[in-house]
């Protein structure tokens, strides 16, 4: 009988490295493609996953796997998800692999503990630290430590009542399954238009394969109820199959994870960066193993492992939160589209205001174009106006127009909610000083510093960096001299409730509802009518349904339209649309006022207009003439380093460096607007290529093209959102 031929296992490991190891697989170790190793790397043991297997040929020796780790494998459609993305990305694979394995403790079997249930019987002395324990136990069965914490006892008292024979101790999974889902589980009933959309969803669904959908319905039209339909149909057809939702904030979580669990009867397992590591731990074990049938999460979510995945569903996809520009510089949408593919699954874009590049797609035939042109219930769109500031200013030292404000207060006086938006956090966007000029800014960065006046101190935004508001003036030590300049949420929340002191008034910004509970509580709030007055930046205006809420008033229509992005005015066109989105629902017809110095843009003449397709047509013109995405491509290669000299001197030696290539201009290198963070110095090149160059393969190959000192970073970005 012949000896049986050795293996070969090739190792990626979840660290910047260029490619997979080999390794020697040792005689008698069963291991597969996908499963989870520790391998000899350097002079430690490393975490790895087993990329392939082939015969080892003996050419040369080869160290051994130390160890099968165990845990969910990685999937052939989440092994090719990952090199794609490297490719695409330009970024080693194992930086990739990195993102996927976000919880290494999910690769053990969920740990035990123990929980105590009543029993009912009848103890002799029941004092009344053990009868407060015992009416906490009542509802649901805890962990000692639990129980004492909730009836604010000690420990000892929960273990002394088992003893006694009034509490039943159990071991539990800590990790337990989530709740399968109920796909025939009664929805709300659809409207004509919704179940014509839902019916085309539904149809591709059953076809199976790769396809993808732009879901495109005004704010209102029930897209999530139309697209819950199609997980639906997934789920019926295929007992293990897998679907993802991808939601661009935080805030919008609680309110789908709500509206799953009534569809389906179960909430389905959330992912985002609010999680503790035991919920991360579960999540991950749960949607690697292919238990979590339905997971919903921010943009990481698309790392996810899942073993069967058959269905992605990207809400709001126009959202720029999508792009991740720290650390790994992705899109979540554009990975989303690419995932869907390699899985042989469902991909569906959801919008009200979609992206001028899934449109483009769409009119293409690569997206089939689903619409959803009408409001759902009877509700209509709300009225749009532009509130021209140069005939109606407001008052010195106000925001809100006389009209506006008047607006406000019929609205308030008819019981109903009105929502102040403003995309800009803080009280104001700037502190200087009266005597001598001096501007406040961040030490870390070349940013003015926002005055936050709940907390009393001065922060930058992108560095974090934060200080008290100063008394005297840091350069002329004048007293008293620091004002504040231009208006935040904070300010304009200041202002209303000047003006309307008999209401309740919130503000609605990441700085003032923080974590998961406080974005719940406050939209609870809000939708219970406990808030007549919301002041809300961008976060407020995402997705949310506040039946009362028939009056917005954009505080400053023209944020955003100005500098050299080229999607300013689409973002702008976007961002108003949902936000005037959030007046008027059912029985109770909207309204929106948004004030502007610039009222012939064409972003906001669209918007009054009700004219998507002439502002699409315009914007399209553009860029299609500029060769701007997405009829071009774009990518950018950022420096940084800790003196401009050095800096200056190696960005010349990375450009002479560049490779000629037909259809392809090079920028650079300039000095970007945020020119200096942290203390080290930027410079930036922009790459500009026609719609047919694989521009990811020209940046690595203009990357191998040069090395840079350590004290040099250098990021790559494909199709750069932010030219900060």
């Amino acid at each position: 009988m012949s000896a049986p031929l050795a293996v070969r296992a090739s190792v990626l490991f979840p660290m910047p490295l260029p490619e997979p190891f080999d390794y020697a697989v040792p005689d008698g170790v069963d291991v597969r493609a996908g499963d989870h190793v520790l391998a000899p790397l350097g002079q430690r043991t490393a975490p790895g996953v087993v990329w392939a297997l082939r015969a080892d040929d003996g050419s040369r020796p080869l160290k051994s796997l130390t160890d099968v780790i165990g845990g969910p494998p990685l999937g052939e459609a989440d092994r090719a998800f990952v090199d794609w993305c490297a490719r695409y990305l330009v970024e080693p694979p194992g930086v990739i692999l990195r993102a996927l394995l976000r919880s290494p403790g999910a690769l053990r079997p969920s740990p035990v503990e123990t929980v105590y249930h009543v029993t009912g019987l009848e103890i002799a002395r029941l004092t009344p630290a053990r009868r407060a324990v015992l009416e906490a136990a009542a509802p649901e069965a805890v962990t000692a430590a639990e129980l004492a914490r909730r009836a604010g006892v000690s420990s000892s008292v929960v273990t002394g009542l088992a003893q006694a024979g009034a509490l039943r101790a159990e071991e539990i999974a800590a990790d337990p399954p989530f709740d399968a889902p109920d796909p025939d589980r009664a929805g709300l009933a659809l409207t004509p238009l919704q179940e014509q959309a839902s019916a085309a969803l539904r149809r591709m669904a059953g076809a199976g394969g790769y396809q993808a959908a732009l879901l495109d319905g005004v704010t209102g039209s029930g897209k999530t109820e139309v697209y819950f339909e199609a997980a639906a149909e997934i789920l019926r057809r295929e007992p293990d199959a897998q679907v993802l939702v991808l939601l661009p904030e935080i805030a919008l979580t609680q309110a789908v994870t709500r509206r799953f669990a009534e569809r389906f009867g179960a909430e389905p397992a959330v992912w985002h960066s609010g999680l503790s590591d035991k919920a991360r731990r579960r999540v991950w074990r749960e949607a690697a193993s292919g238990r979590a049938r339905i997971v919903a999460g921010a943009r990481s979510a698309v790392f996810l492992p899942m073993r069967n995945l058959r269905c992605i569903i990207v809400d709001e996809e126009h959202d720029p939160t999508y792009k991740q520009d720290e650390m790994l510089t992705y899109n979540a949408r554009d990975l989303a589209v690419a995932r869907s593919r390699l899985s042989g699954a469902l991909c569906v874009l959801a919008s009200a205001t979609p992206s001028l590049e899934s449109l483009v797609n769409a009119e293409s035939g690569r997206y089939v174009h689903v619409r959803l042109p009408a409001r759902a219930g009877g509700a209509v769109l709300p009225d749009i106006e532009l509130l021209d500031l140069r005939l109606s200013p407001p008052e010195p030292g106000d925001w809100l127009s006389p009209t506006l404000a008047a607006a406000a207060a019929e609205t308030l006086a008819r019981g109903e909610q009105v929502m102040f938006y403003l995309n800009r956090r803080g009280y104001a966007p700037l502190v200087l000083c009266k005597a001598c000029g001096h501007k406040m800014k961040s030490p870390e960065a070349d940013r003015f510093l926002v005055e936050h006046r709940y907390t009393g101190r001065l922060v930058c935004h992108v560095t974090g960096f934060s200080m008290p508001r100063p008394e005297v003036c840091p350069s002329c030590g004048a007293k008293d001299s620091l004002i504040s300049v231009g208006p935040g949420v904070e300010r304009v929340a200041e202002e209303a409730r000047r003006r309307f002191p008999d209401q309740r008034i919130e503000v609605f910004s990441s700085d003032t509802a923080q974590g998961p509970d406080g974005i719940r509580a406050l939209v609870s709030s809000m939708e219970k009518g406990e808030i007549d007055i919301l002041v809300g930046t961008q976060i407020a205006a995402k997705g949310h349904n506040f039946p009362r809420l028939t009056l917005v008033g954009v505080v400053d229509a023209d944020l955003g339209l100005a500098g050299a992005d080229l999607r300013a005015g689409e973002r702008t066109y976007q961002t108003l649309v949902q936000a005037a989105g959030r007046a008027g629902r059912a029985d109770r017809p909207g309204r929106a006022i948004l004030q502007t110095w610039n009222p012939d843009h064409e972003a906001l003449q669209a918007l009054a207009a009700g004219d998507r397709e002439a502002f699409l047509a315009a914007e399209r013109s553009v860029r299609e003439m500029l060769g701007l995405p997405p009829f071009g491509r774009l990518a950018a290669l950022i420096l940084s380093g800790p003196d401009p000299e050095a800096l200056e001197t190696i960005s010349r030696s990375i450009a002479a460096a560049a490779p000629l290539a037909d259809g392809v201009e090079v920028f650079g290198p300039a000095d970007p607007p945020l020119s200096v963070v942290r203390g080290r110095w930027r410079k930036r090149f922009l790459v500009q290529a026609g719609r047919q160059v694989d521009i990811s393969a020209y940046m690595r190959a203009w990357a191998s093209r040069f090395k840079t000192p350590p004290s040099i970073r250098v990021s790559l970005d494909i199709e750069p959102y932010s030219f900060l």
